[in-house]
């Protein structure tokens, strides 16, 4: 019923047909770049847009198409390993205190309060600092800084559930709280978690793309959009391609998981009529 919905909305289905391009293009990188991502050619240094070369080339000569079609896989990885750290602590912290209340509702609010306090992406450069910076660190310092939002949405959601006749029915035959919590009333919220992780996979690709462009981030000479635009800002004046294309990546990609994520949310949203 819900992917009825989504069908009919063709923002999310374009959004869908962009994360879709990301996932392909990621996936057969090696038989879809014409040109090895880190070969140098110093016969081809900054190279315009030609048709041996679509998207030009770097000052070293690197065929910039091959490199921005390897960089979908560091935007992928990154995007969906910093949500589902992000996801796994948000509502695991959630779940407790909208569970249980009381005491551990108010120290968790408290802590998620005290974490949002700080701006998520110095926080991020500031731990990044005394780390050494690669993709794995980058990884999981966005999904523990990127938690907050989840656990407010899951803590909402479970105030909700707690007291649905399913819950009490499953405490009268004498399930645990656990299996209270993981079995009956999470499956139930997940619709919004669903929306909100496709929301934040749009974000982390961001904010990797923006540590990689202060060199705090994916070091080279892994292709990286965010690597790729520090070059192009390099060589602005006389090399436009280097941060037009790997900009435009970005930008488009961000665009697309927006798009499905805002579809998903009006799709699972029960409101809605399936002629809607």
């Amino acid at each position: 019923m819900w992917f009825k919905r989504l069908q009919h909305n063709k923002p999310a289905m374009t959004g869908l047909f962009i994360v879709a391009v990301l996932f392909i293009a990621a996936a057969f990188a090696p038989w879809l770049a014409p040109f090895d991502p880190q070969v140098i050619d110093t016969w081809n240094i900054l190279q315009p847009p030609t048709w041996a070369h679509p998207f030009g080339t770097d000052s070293l000569g690197r065929d910039c198409l091959s490199r921005m079609i390897y960089g979908a896989r560091i935007s992928l990885l990154v995007g969906i390993v910093a949500v589902g750290i992000a996801t796994l602590v948000g509502s695991i912290l959630g779940a407790l205190a909208g569970f249980y209340g009381g005491w551990i509702d108010l120290l968790l609010m408290r802590f998620v309060d005290v974490m949002l306090c700080f701006p998520t992406i110095f926080l991020i450069m500031a731990v990044i600092a005394f780390l050494e910076p690669s993709i794995w660190n980058i990884m999981v310092v966005i999904g523990l800084t990127g938690w907050m939002g989840v656990a407010r949405l899951v803590r909402a959601e479970f105030l909700s559930l707690k007291t649905r006749d399913f819950v009490l029915a499953a405490r009268i035959i004498g399930a645990s709280d656990l299996r209270i919590i993981f079995s009956h009333i999470l499956p139930n919220a997940a619709a919004p978690v669903l929306v909100s992780a496709t929301l934040g996979i749009g974000s982390a690709i961001l904010v990797e793309s923006a540590l990689s462009f202060l060199g705090i981030g994916v070091q080279p000479p892994t292709p990286s959009w965010g690597n790729m635009l520090t070059e192009g800002k390099d060589n602005l004046e006389i090399a436009w391609w280097l941060s037009f294309f790997p900009g435009m990546a970005i930008l488009i990609t961000v665009l697309g998981y927006n798009l499905l994520g805002e579809g998903l949310r009006d799709a699972l949203d029960a409101r809605q009529q399936p002629g809607d």
